[in-house]
């Protein structure tokens, strides 16, 4: 248990780079108790799939063992199946049947314009010139929304972010609560005003079909936005940052053919969801370890997506690599709504770096931004050459 204990998910070595001590974990403790976190620790890819996979045994829906979920919370994200189905269904089939190469393309164009402007500076910051303001149209042009101001919708989504390290940091909880409420109101005003094409449109129209009560709708929609700006924004300094480090792969991405696999390799190297969280329904044993009905498991699918028994080589960048079943994107009932959206976006954002009239750089010492369970740089200083 020792090894355990010197699991600091917040620690400055953690938030720089956590795979060296995901190895050992998998290594030397693939299953441990956090007692910070009051939470079983899970590291092998195999037993990550399988809790994220079987929620008749793990439970995502915490009010299955008994604990509460308030209303401006209860979202596709606290229901698991069969209740969860309609709703899920609901989201996914209407992101899927949105025009997704028309918003790739003027997502490119939109990343071609922001690089472009800032070609004369000496220096710029990737995410607050290109990854929040991409990231925002993207999700805005999906949803068919106003698009939002942008600084103090930032504001709001890193309060949800850190709202995610409650286990780890209690001071989160009651900011990350307001930020998410505040949220929710604005989804409520675009429910209420707005009509634009979109998805938003064919979901309030179809709300009936999701079987749940209204508020349920309201708030996978800011769930989903969210998730959506978020999830983009630290992919986008995650994977801008990579190809920086590995120039050599940059270089391999101008064969068009590696773009798409190529995404899937770079969020599967180093992609922002670090772990997440399922309750034990019965007694059951992972890796010889007994875990009690009710107990938390978190699987950390980062560590999964470096194991050597699932993948070849993992710490190099296999842009074509096959298969490929990462869990960046989660695993099961509860993976990502709009992967497919996700993996058009972040194509745009590297055929914007592969396209570029001039290669980027780095132009000093990235900083990333103090949260686990989402890895996400705060600032990265890039010039063109």
């Amino acid at each position: 248990m020792a090894i355990a204990i010197q699991y600091d998910p917040l620690s400055p070595q953690m938030l720089a780079d956590p795979y060296p001590l995901y190895a050992q974990l998998r290594e030397k403790q693939p299953i441990f108790w956090h007692e910070k976190m009051q939470s079983w620790v899970v590291t092998h890819y195999r037993d990550c799939r399988e809790v994220l996979r079987n929620n008749e045994l793990f439970a995502r829906d915490r009010r299955r063992v008994g604990q509460a979920v308030p209303e401006f919370q209860q979202s596709v994200q606290t229901l698991d199946p069969p209740t969860q189905k309609p709703l899920r269904g609901l989201f996914v089939n209407t992101l899927r049947n949105q025009d997704t190469e028309a918003i790739g393309q003027r997502a490119r164009q939109h990343v071609t314009r922001i690089l472009e402007r800032n070609q004369g500076k000496a220096s710029f910051d990737w995410m607050r010139e290109v990854a929040a303001p991409v990231s925002l149209r993207i999700t805005a042009d999906l949803m068919g929304v106003v698009e939002p101001e942008l600084a103090p919708y930032v504001g709001v989504s890193e309060a949800l972010a850190y709202r995610m390290d409650a286990g780890l940091d209690a001071s989160v909880i009651t900011p990350g609560d307001a930020a998410r409420k505040k949220f929710n109101a604005l989804v409520d005003s675009w429910f209420d005003t707005q009509d634009y094409p979109g998805a938003l449109r064919k979901i309030r129209d179809e709300a009936d079909r999701a079987k749940v009560p209204e508020h349920y709708v309201r708030n996978t929609t800011a769930v989903t936005f969210n998730a959506s700006f978020g999830t983009l924004y630290a992919t986008a300094g995650n994977v801008a940052l990579t190809l920086l480090q590995h120039p050599e792969v940059l270089g391999k991405l101008q064969d068009g053919s590696l773009v798409a696999p190529g995404v899937h390799e770079l969020i599967r190297f180093d992609g922002p969801a670090q772990g997440t969280s399922r309750f034990a329904m019965t007694q059951t044993v992972i890796q010889g370890q007994v875990i009690e009905a009710g107990q938390t498991v978190l699987t950390l699918t980062a560590a999964a997506n470096r194991d050597p028994a699932q993948f070849e080589t993992p710490d190099a960048i296999v842009l074509d690599r096959r298969p490929n079943q990462h869990l960046g994107f989660g695993w099961g009932p509860h993976a990502c709504l709009g992967q497919l959206f996700g993996e058009i976006a972040v194509s745009a954002l590297v055929r914007g770096l592969v396209d570029a009239s001039r290669p980027l750089r780095l132009a000093g010492e990235p900083v990333r931004r103090r949260t686990a369970t989402v890895r996400s740089l705060s600032y990265l200083p890039v010039t063109f050459e």
